[in-house]
């Protein structure tokens, strides 16, 4: 393939610098989309835009060939109080590229993007589409919770995606879902002085402790068992007052074992009818590939190393077809201070995207 130099990868730097001093706080990416857009534009990749995710097809697209899903995201989180740089200046320091979003995800959309621009007019058995989405860090109703049905409309259909995420360039074939649980137990209010009614907290203790002790009967071969774990409570509102109402929270990383859906009704079945559980959202599911899937395989034979990522994306929202989490970066730099991407790990990042592509049987 062409040289991966930084000459050849000068333009997608220049584009990932102008992002990170472009703000792209998750819900108001419209600045960085219109970047995105009219760099593929100016690179002849006759770019579409939906909502704030931009989108572009290989030459030749035809909805009856299965189609690989190249995907980042270009929104990011707040920056974080620690800052000692200016989290919207990219500066440059003995190869390294600092500010907000240039590791989570601003090297994966400069190396997919790259890569997608070499391929998209090559002769492959399948189509490439590029899809640099929003909202992926508040997994909001505008990024890829609506881009997959927009496809969908479009007569579009995914056959299997690589997903951009910072995980040094070794393959994340699973991560775990979320659900999260707003809690409420019940009781009887009383004066405290003559132990009157019935503590709220006293039972919210026993079914806390029931969801501690359970145990789900099945679990995952790649992803485990189920996590769970107590994370907020708050009950009471004077010293002299049995509390009749305890909220509680709980945190879920759910597994393929089960459904959202059927994890939050089993943990129903553990506590007391005076406690009520409502899952906030169950949308974010657990992703697993299989081992052999030609993406898998295709990153095995190159030498690569599947994992099981502890973090989640929107590969969690990829219900309809199989994806594999790689990317530029490490994932411990991610939300935090003084981020940055090493413009090595960019370049070495579009051959092993190239030759996964290239390599590809679907």
């Amino acid at each position: 393939m062409p040289s991966t130099g930084p000459q050849a990868l000068s333009s997608e730097i220049d584009l990932l610098r102008r992002m990170i001093a472009t703000p792209s706080f998750s819900r108001d990416e419209a600045a960085t989309a219109q970047l995105i857009f009219d760099h593929l534009a100016e690179n002849e990749a006759v770019p579409r835009r939906y909502l704030n995710n931009v989108y572009a097809l290989s030459e030749g697209f035809a909805p009856g060939r299965p189609t690989l899903l190249l995907n980042s995201h270009h929104d990011t989180v707040r920056p974080a109080a620690s800052y000692s740089l200016d989290p919207f200046s990219p500066d440059m320091r003995e190869g390294c590229l600092y500010g907000l979003g240039s590791n989570d995800a601003g090297a994966s959309v400069a190396a997919l993007t790259n890569t997608f621009l070499r391929l998209r007019t090559a002769s492959l058995p399948f189509n490439l589409l590029l899809a640099v989405t929003a909202e992926e860090e508040v997994g909001g109703e505008n990024g890829m919770r609506a881009f997959l049905p927009h496809l969908k409309e479009e007569g579009i259909e995914i056959s299997c995606a690589i997903v951009g995420e910072p995980t040094g360039m070794q393959p994340a074939i699973a991560e775990r879902g979320l659900v999260v649980l707003d809690c409420v137990t019940t009781g009887v209010t009383g004066h405290a002085a003559r132990s009157e009614g019935i503590n709220a907290i006293y039972r919210a203790m026993a079914d806390i402790e029931a969801l501690r002790s359970f145990r789900f009967p099945d679990e995952s071969q790649i992803l485990g068992p189920v996590g769970l774990n107590i994370t907020q409570i708050n009950a009471g509102w004077q010293h002299n007052a049995i509390p009749d109402e305890c909220k509680w929270v709980v945190d879920i990383r759910t597994t393929d074992a089960y459904t959202n859906e059927e994890t939050v009704s089993l943990l129903r079945t553990a506590v007391s009818p005076h406690s009520s559980l409502t899952p906030r959202s169950t949308r974010v599911r657990a992703s697993v590939i299989s081992s052999d899937h030609p993406l898998v395989s295709g990153a095995i034979g190159l030498g690569l190393a599947p994992f099981v990522s502890p973090t989640t994306s929107d590969m969690s929202l990829m219900y309809d077809f199989p994806s594999l989490k790689i990317g530029p970066g490490e994932s411990s730099r991610s939300h935090s201070a003084d981020e940055f991407i090493r413009l090595s790990e960019i370049e070495e990042a579009i051959p092993v995207y190239h030759s996964l592509i290239t390599g590809l049987r679907l």
